[in-house]
């Protein structure tokens, strides 16, 4: 059971995060147990987790601030194995460099920057850019099929929604248009060999021949008409 200065500290930071957020990190605890957290990294520009986001966990001890957490990777990324633990100088593999003024927000901010790096560890992983690069692009995928990062982390549910709606409203096909609608083309050949389209201009209709015919008579009667006179 955690102590009291445990659960007041995590209850503090808590506050603190909500009230200023770190960039590209974003921390909750489980509704059930306050030293259990649940967080996501969203890959930084420029680098292979762009439009990446990994979910992990950290596990608290009860005698927290003054003993280090645990730290996890659920989200296939490319840099760490998941459901490992990672080893660096803010997680229980290295009690002797923890420093009980390190929070939270410090934690994943490092985990982040060291995830940049490709500087070997406990718990880490050897993968191409492109390959960093594929996982996180389904990322938010892998993430949204688990039931306590939906519960959790709902907005970024709805992010991904919205993206699978865009995806699906770019792959719908075109409406075909009527074929009087578009002006008829000839395909020619130039003198280069290549294909040429020539608009055919539309004929217009002959005069009707029961027209003329009449225009005829009208100018004969208005001619004759003088004659009639003498």
């Amino acid at each position: 059971m955690a102590e009291k200065s445990c659960i007041k500290r995590l209850q503090k930071e808590y506050r603190a995060l909500c009230k200023e957020p770190v960039s590209h990190v974003v921390a909750r605890p489980s509704p059930s147990d306050i030293l259990e957290w649940h967080y996501v990294l969203e890959g930084s520009e420029g680098t292979p987790f762009a439009g990446g986001y990994y979910y992990g966990k950290i596990k608290f001890p009860p005698e927290y601030p003054y003993k280090p957490p645990g730290i996890t990777m659920i989200t296939p990324n490319g840099r760490f194995m998941t459901q490992k633990k990672i080893c660096l100088s803010m997680s229980d593999f290295h009690p002797e460099s923890w420093n009980p003024m390190w929070s939270v927000s410090s934690i994943l901010t490092g985990l982040l920057s060291f995830m940049m790096d490709n500087s070997p560890t406990t718990g880490s992983v050897n993968t191409t850019a492109a390959e960093k690069q594929r996982l996180a692009k389904t990322s938010l995928s892998f993430n949204c099929k688990n039931p306590t990062f939906r519960k959790l982390f709902p907005e970024y549910v709805d992010r991904y929604k919205k993206q699978q709606q865009l995806i699906s409203e770019h792959s719908s096909p075109e409406s075909p248009q009527g074929e009087n609608s578009k002006p008829k083309t000839e395909k020619l050949v130039d003198s280069s060999g290549e294909d040429v389209k020539k608009v055919i201009p539309r004929r217009k209709q002959p005069f009707p021949a029961w027209m003329m015919l009449l225009l005829v008579s009208v100018f004969g009667i208005v001619m004759a008409l003088p004659l009639l006179q003498l």
